[in-house]
């Protein structure tokens, strides 16, 4: 392995992450409950209010069952009880807000992570309605309200420091433990290699005097990727727009990145991809209408790929309403994208210290 893929996987992080969502309006195709669980981008566990029970999202989760026998069984219980604590939850909350109907959301989001140099991180937010409401700071111990009503319930549970306390425990060593056995358990998929396929392409801007050169690589695994533009064989960094790397359904990733070129000088870009399953970096130029073609494990190439038809397709493409992005969300058990919203001073974080996964 060359040294920069080398460097790539070894900058690999893994982490675990759960996601709880209640809805007030359950409906077809929206559970009034569901908990998902990750690793990394993975789904592997899902519960909710139309089955109530705690199923293995991936094959691999099954070995789980076989060493723990009880594993399913304890999860499914212990969720039935969240479902309810989040049902009432989500009623007082619509009380505070004098709220007597309509389509309203309550969240958990929190997770961990082992990153490459063995340093840990985690996180725990809290939300009402999609919109942030109180975070842990698990360094300082301190919660940040997003709003004055969320003060209300930060006051109240920093007067007990041991809440606080209790959820960075778990984060630093419960939730890290696990992760490391899903880890084991799903070294195989978790822990492979994917080459990307790469595909470069030009779009006519509305000017004759400028272009713009895509690319693309998406199917690689792990996620960690190096791509960037290069002209004349130098970093375009700064006048480079690349989109996150963001994951495909089958759990493999994509990323793309844009650049405004003067047509005479198309020939003097590459895009160069490095990735922990190439041997050596690829360097892609456009030579117009070719091939695609997907490398081999290992293998590294400087032959251009091919150009077609591009398109930007829209990230909210088919959800058009809140109802059909709650229902998506649901699905995926997450809502908010990121941080959350509303909560109340009467809200009870003792039970919730219990409702973590172990």
């Amino acid at each position: 392995m060359n040294r920069s893929a080398a460097r790539i996987w070894a900058a690999s992080s893994h982490s675990l992450r759960y996601f709880y969502t209640a809805v007030s309006e359950p409906g077809q195709g929206l559970p009034q409950f569901v908990q998902v669980g990750y690793v990394d981008d993975q789904p592997i566990t899902h519960y909710d209010s139309s089955t109530r029970r705690k199923r293995p999202a991936v094959p691999w989760m099954g070995k789980v069952g076989e060493d723990d026998a009880q594993y399913w069984e304890r999860g499914t219980r212990k969720l039935h009880s969240d479902e309810q604590a989040f049902r009432e939850s989500l009623a007082t909350l619509q009380g505070y807000h004098n709220q007597s109907g309509g389509l309203h959301t309550l969240q958990w989001m929190f997770g961990c992570e082992l990153r490459s140099d063995g340093s840990k991180g985690g996180y725990m937010q809290f939300g009402y309605d999609g919109r942030d409401f109180l975070s842990l700071d698990k360094e300082t111990l301190r919660w940040t309200a997003a709003d004055a009503t969320a003060q209300l319930t930060k006051r109240k549970w920093e007067k007990d420091p041991a809440i606080a306390q209790g959820f960075k425990v778990y984060l630093e060593e419960t939730c890290i433990e696990w992760l490391q056995r899903y880890l084991e358990y799903g070294k195989e998929t978790l822990q492979r290699t994917e080459p990307p396929t790469v595909r470069v392409t030009r779009h006519k801007s509305s000017t004759e005097d400028v272009e713009t050169l895509v690319c693309r690589a998406h199917g690689f695994y792990p996620k960690e990727i190096e791509a960037a533009w290069t002209r004349a064989g130098e970093s375009r960094e700064q006048e480079t727009f690349r989109s996150r790397v963001a994951p495909n359904p089958d759990g493999t990733y994509y990323i793309s990145l844009y650049t405004d070129v003067e047509p005479e000088e198309r020939g003097l870009y590459r895009c160069r991809v490095a990735h922990a399953s190439l041997s050596q970096p690829l360097a892609l130029a456009w030579e117009g209408p070719a091939g695609l073609r997907r490398p081999r494990k290992g293998e590294g190439t400087d032959r251009g790929l091919g150009s077609g038809k591009l398109s930007f397709p829209r990230k909210d493409a088919g959800i058009r309403s809140r109802a059909a992005r709650v229902v998506w969300g649901a699905k995926q058990g997450m809502l908010w994208g990121g941080r959350c919203d509303s909560w109340q001073e009467s809200w009870k974080i003792g039970p919730w210290k219990e409702r973590l996964p172990r």
